[in-house]
């Protein structure tokens, strides 16, 4: 791995869009850590949000940022489809680099980053938000600790999406997808409760959106190598509570995790305020990518960490291609 890291971390941050701005929040709760360059393709409105957040340099251009001396580390929060390429960029120019779900949307890019990401010594890391919500960690640590094992994941991802909006109710440059992007959170989750590797993958999914391009619904099964199964059902259809909602199976509990939150099966809340330093999982994620910096260790959701999750996305898309 890298050296350990001395004295402040600078960060580059790249898509000043709805989740560039949670990084952004979760960044300044965070000591030690000054983001000093803002990337995103509308430059007036990076400038506008630079200002807000006294970032110094601005630019369109993340090569710009990759050539400055003072830069250490990037976070990449720009579209899907440039995730893998740019994750290559920040490494090759001897940046640490995080790159927000997904990886990658081919699995042969997804398995370059990671060669390169090994040969560099870099901390390359995937926002693998589920892995750092204080709701999903209070129920992988009953797990580590034996107290409750889980037989049964059931989630549903649903979104009201019908347009190419993102969640601020702006227009989108790109297209989002159920499969390589909001799946891919679920099925790394998955396998990481489990502690046990994915060895059965089924899905099938509804009908092709006629402009977007994509299926708008889409029904995934997985089983884990120690018998828990999964049931994930997602949509841009849904006209209703929009979000995330896992409900835990397990020998001695049924929990139910929303975002930050966790409530027992009988809907009792439950108090997970001193699982970490702080209550949001993007912060939580955050201070993962920096400590690893720190201590020239490999983060939790590493992209070698998380590759496994892609190789199921992958064999995922091939059986729904061949219908």
């Amino acid at each position: 791995m890298s050296t350990p890291h001395q004295g402040p971390i600078r960060v580059a941050l790249a898509g000043a869009g709805a989740f560039g701005i949670k990084h952004l929040d979760g960044i300044k709760h965070i000591h030690g850590v000054e983001v000093v360059s803002l990337i995103s393709r509308d430059l007036d409105k990076t400038r506008e949000t630079a200002a807000l957040y006294g970032i110094q340099h601005v630019t369109t251009d993340l090569n710009e940022s990759l050539a400055l001396p003072e830069v250490d580390a990037v976070i990449l929060c720009t579209p899907t489809q440039m995730h893998a390429s740019q994750t290559l960029a920040c490494l090759k120019a001897g940046k640490h680099v995080q790159v927000e779900i997904p990886l990658c949307d081919v699995l042969a890019e997804g398995e370059e980053v990671v060669r390169v990401a090994k040969a560099s010594g870099l901390v390359a890391m995937c926002g693998h938000t589920r892995r750092f919500n204080p709701s999903h960690q209070h129920v992988h640590n009953q797990i580590t600790a034996g107290a409750f094992n889980l037989q049964q994941m059931d989630v549903q991802t649903y979104f009201f999406r019908r347009t190419n909006m993102n969640a601020l109710g702006q227009a989108r440059s790109w297209t989002d997808h159920l499969l390589w992007h909001h799946a891919a959170h679920t099925v790394d989750l998955f396998a990481y409760q489990c502690g046990s590797p994915i060895v059965k993958a089924n899905a099938i999914q509804g009908p092709i959106h006629p402009t977007l391009g994509i299926a708008m619904d889409m029904s995934i099964q997985l089983k884990a190598a120690n018998g828990a199964i999964c049931t994930l059902s997602l949509s841009f259809n849904n006209n209703g509570p929009l979000g995330t909602f896992f409900r835990y199976i397990g020998d001695s509990a049924t929990y139910l995790a929303r975002y930050d939150d966790l409530f027992s099966g009988k809907e009792e809340k439950i108090d997970v305020s001193q699982v970490a330093v702080s209550m949001n999982g993007i912060e939580l994620q955050d201070r993962e990518f920096f400590a690893a910096i720190r201590e020239g260790r490999q983060p939790n959701s590493s992209v070698e960490g998380v590759l496994a999750c892609y190789q199921v996305l992958h064999d995922l898309e091939q059986q729904l291609n061949a219908g």
